[in-house]
């Protein structure tokens, strides 16, 4: 497997044990197998960045794909919600978090990669507004769709990290990548106000109908919004 992380420097040994643990599935070595988000991602702040470029030998791994068939949506919102910060400042708020945290738990503790949605500034906004009842499960999955931000994947035990090979590097020029960047963003944060989520979708199903009606992942109405 070819890994691509972005960043303002090079990094030619990842350190276990090292990042942010407000991450979106905590600490880790986050990276990508597409080599222009890894670019989009590796500029900011009119400074050119870099990709480092990794091989990694998957094999014996244990690999948790949060986008494969055995999930859903709201399995990829519980692991955000036990790393990322969410303000629950309404009643509505606390018992959504606690409901998708009890009934669509993800064991991570013995994930040596997770596989799932990058929940950037845009993302992370859906998914607040689908905990708080303002859009639907049908929209939240429909907005997770824009701007095709594509998969991240976090490398998490120290096995991991010893399976992973840095091959080199490329430098990114902010002017050219910069503006690519901010017009993918643009283009989700647009469709996102197309959707008219400020209208009551009737017949879809919002998180007060899954929490009233104590609907579980294997609940067919729960897969279906994933079509």
């Amino acid at each position: 497997m070819i890994l691509y992380h972005g960043s303002n420097h090079i990094i030619d040994k990842p350190l276990y044990g090292a990042g942010k643990k407000y991450n979106d599935y905590g600490i880790g070595f986050y990276c990508t197998e597409n080599i222009e988000l890894a670019k989009e991602w590796s500029v900011s702040d009119n400074l050119d960045g870099y990709v480092n470029i990794y091989d990694m030998d998957t094999d014996g791994l244990s690999i948790l794909d949060i986008n494969g068939q055995n999930y859903t949506i709201i399995h990829w919102l519980n692991i955000l919600i036990n790393n990322r910060i969410f303000d629950s400042s309404t009643p509505l708020e606390r018992e959504a978090k606690r409901y998708i945290t009890q009934e669509f738990h993800v064991d991570t503790d013995n994930a040596d990669i997770i596989k799932g949605y990058r929940a950037d500034d845009s993302y992370f906004s859906y998914a607040k507004d689908f905990i708080s009842g303002i859009i639907s499960y049908e929209q939240l999955c429909k907005a997770l769709m824009l701007g095709n931000l594509g998969e991240q994947i976090c490398l998490k035990s120290k096995k991991a990290f010893e399976s992973i090979r840095f091959t080199g590097y490329q430098k990114v020029d902010y002017n050219e990548w910069y503006p690519k960047k901010m017009a993918r963003d643009m283009y989700a944060r647009n469709g996102y106000k197309a959707m008219e989520k400020e209208n009551y979708r009737k017949g879809e199903l919002y998180i007060t109908k899954i929490i009233d009606e104590e609907l579980k992942a294997d609940d067919l109405c729960i897969w279906q919004g994933l079509s």
